[in-house]
């Protein structure tokens, strides 16, 4: 398979930016570089990865922040995400100051995504689905042959996103996990905004917000 993956956490809220890159071309794509943009290219270099591309989830600061000055940088195009965090995107400097993470620019993505998109680097492709909830306009990358999605905020190990932020939606975010993310299949390892790595399955079984037991 030639889908690889290392997680780097930035900024305060200790996010998981997601370098991934095609082994048999090394180029690759970083989801959601919310900032510290100087730790993530020393990740592509040691890992030997050339960057084509910048995915991005949703629009919070802590996903969002760092993407208009990697994209300005390194010249490079901007996926994701779905139109409907446009607002979240043009307040990131506002954000910054709220969160005291520093200015943050917005920036306009090269290509809004809708649910059944695809985003491609190198011999990878990945699917787009659309998982509002969290924030209206957030996506999650699945690549089917190696069973892995970054899922942003939607899911966590243990937790699920929340959704008490302007246009969160508790009964939308239950339905996108149970509706978009559980037909992918149990074994789906997902890497989520925070914290550790886990499967759609043992969060079926023991995530105490969306285990089937918990949603009878």
């Amino acid at each position: 398979m030639p889908l690889k993956a290392t997680i780097i956490p930035v900024t305060p809220f200790q996010q998981n930016c997601s370098l991934l890159w095609c082994d048999e071309t090394m180029k690759g794509a970083l989801v959601d570089p919310g900032g510290e943009i100087e730790r993530l290219l020393e990740a592509c270099k040691d890992n030997g990865v050339t960057l084509e591309k910048i995915l991005v989830t949703h629009g919070h600061i802590d996903h969002a922040g760092g993407v208009a000055e990697l994209s300005e940088r390194n010249d490079l195009p901007i996926e994701g995400p779905h139109q409907e965090d446009l607002f979240w995107i043009d307040g990131l400097s506002e954000q910054g100051q709220q969160f005291g993470i520093g200015p943050a620019k917005p920036f306009t993505p090269t290509r809004w995504l809708n649910h059944g998109d695809q985003v491609s680097f190198g011999n990878v492709t990945m699917d787009v689905l659309h998982c509002p909830g969290h924030t209206p306009g957030h996506v999650v990358f699945y690549e089917p042959q190696s069973g892995l999605a970054c899922v942003g905020d939607v899911l966590f190990n243990g937790s699920i996103g929340r959704t008490d932020f302007p246009k969160g939606d508790h009964p939308t975010l239950i339905n996108s996990i149970t509706q978009n993310l559980w037909p992918l299949g149990d074994d789906v390892v997902f890497i989520p905004g925070h914290g550790p790595m886990s499967t759609f399955g043992e969060e079926r079984k023991s995530n105490p917000y969306v285990a089937d037991s918990a949603l009878k």
